[in-house]
């Protein structure tokens, strides 16, 4: 069951150790160089949706890490809900997307551009990039209930979802439909909605909500967690 008492514990998780902290702390570090950047872009490329890819595509490298160990927690810990689990790793990746939001702003605010309208689609941009991270830390969790070592799935996080973006590269209509980092580039695209936020979900069915379905129905069958 989901409750706040139970997704409090599961957030405590997650800052439990120094080692944890640090990986939250690395995590908004890469956005900060992500975004130092924009300098460095041509001032006619300078918009928000380009700042924001870079940005959000460099913080969803180590944030789903978060993701795995909280889920290998599990393993260890048969009194942790499964579901609280998950709640408490997406919550985590909503602020961390909102960090990610306000960075790319700032940096784009302190570059300058050139470019004829830096800011459109600005408030979109902004949900998108909390989209991204949300996926992003699902993916995490899934891995992190399927692979039972936390250095092995904090790996797949990374291999898995590009290895699936450059294999399926030749069916390129298949590809922006089933991968995540097709659904990041779409939904953080110049003009976001229609087709983009459709790729999104539809990755998000498969790399989010499948993966860790799979994933908590294994750790459940092996007498880890409880719902």
């Amino acid at each position: 069951m989901v409750g706040d008492g139970a997704v409090a514990h599961a957030l405590r998780r997650a800052v439990g150790t120094r080692g944890r902290r640090v990986l939250l702390v690395v995590t908004i570090g890469v956005g900060l160089a992500a975004a130092a950047l924009t300098a460095g872009l041509p001032s006619g490329e300078r918009t928000v949706a380009t700042v924001g890819e870079l940005v959000h595509g460099a913080v969803s490298v180590p944030l789903p890490f978060v993701g795995v160990l909280l889920a290998n927690d599990l393993r260890r810990r048969p009194d942790a809900g499964v579901l609280s689990t998950i709640a408490a790793a997406v919550s985590i990746a909503v602020v961390v997307g909102l960090a990610g939001d306000v960075l790319s702003v700032a940096a784009l605010a302190a570059a300058g551009s050139t470019a004829p309208d830096p800011w459109a689609h600005v408030g979109a941009i902004a949900v998108a990039g909390v989209l991204v991270q949300v996926l992003a830390q699902l993916v995490g969790t899934g891995l992190g209930l399927l692979i039972g070592r936390p250095a092995w799935a904090c790996l797949a996080t990374i291999v898995l979802p590009l290895g699936a973006y450059a294999l399926l590269t030749p069916l390129a209509g298949v590809r922006d439909w089933l991968t995540p980092y097709a659904a990041l580039r779409a939904v953080l695209a110049e003009s976001p909605g229609g087709p983009g936020w459709a790729r999104w979900a539809s990755a998000a069915l498969l790399w989010g909500v499948a993966l860790n379905v799979v994933g908590a129905r294994r750790i459940r069958a092996t007498g880890g967690g409880r719902w």
